[in-house]
């Protein structure tokens, strides 16, 4: 019989096998090897802001189907800091999109009005039925998944995470620094808090681990279509 320690390393192998592979697709090679220009940043930042919006739905959807009480204590708690505020900002973690943008030019009223491109809108129509139509535990387990992308300790040999590889790249091709950027500097680090809040108690309320996993390997599939959709747009623009 396994120990509740070695169901947590099975959990996490697990997930983090598909996190490397995923950050080492194709799609992402792509999407990490478009040089910036503040035609493309902008690009870029508007469809991630519409992408941070998807995942406030699709976490607030786990919230409201979690019949776990221990589990959905941590689930507000994660949109808590997201939404509200922790020790990164006092207005939520969509304001520090809307700083770093000006930076580029953005300005709120570009935020409001942004389309999403047609791999964003799949995308996101995906997530948000993954965390609602599912099991509750699926939709965990796949949003977990496609917050690891940003845990630089898990990616360490990889580059580390999206948010890291994002902001080192604008330091390349712009010349900021990690402090002119505070949505890349606050994700290089506050996803790692966020992506241990369940992994303790996975063992105890997540029991049918292939449906939780086949969850995770879709969403992780929709995340290479939306960096593969970005890269595409990024490249049409001078």
């Amino acid at each position: 019989m396994k120990s509740a320690t070695d169901e947590i390393r099975q959990w996490e192998e697990a997930i983090a096998q598909r996190v490397h592979a995923t950050m080492a697709a194709a799609e992402m090679d792509r999407y990490f090897n478009v040089k910036m220009t503040s035609s493309r940043a902008r690009i870029a930042l508007l469809q991630l802001s519409l992408f941070v919006s998807c995942r406030r739905d699709c976490w607030a959807n786990l919230i409201a189907n979690c019949d776990a009480p221990e589990i959905r204590r941590r689930l507000m708690e994660h949109e808590y800091d997201e939404l509200v505020e922790d020790e990164y900002s006092s207005k939520g973690h969509y304001d520090l999109l809307v700083r770093q943008g000006a930076l580029i030019g953005l300005t709120g009223d570009d935020f409001a009005k942004v389309q999403p491109l047609r791999t964003s809108m799949a995308t996101f129509y995906g997530w948000k039925w993954i965390a609602r139509e599912g099991a509750w535990q699926d939709g965990l387990i796949a949003m977990m998944a496609t917050e690891w992308v940003n845990d630089d300790r898990r990616l360490m040999d990889q580059g580390r995470g999206l948010s890291r590889r994002d902001g080192l790249r604008w330091i390349r091709d712009f010349g900021y620094k990690w402090e002119e950027m505070p949505n890349f500097a606050t994700h290089a680090v506050a996803d790692e808090k966020h992506g241990d809040l369940f992994v303790p108690l996975l063992s105890k309320y997540v029991r049918d681990q292939k449906s939780a996993l086949k969850a995770a390997d879709d969403a992780l599939e929709l995340f290479k279509l939306y960096h593969f959709g970005v890269a595409e747009q990024m490249e049409r623009t001078d």
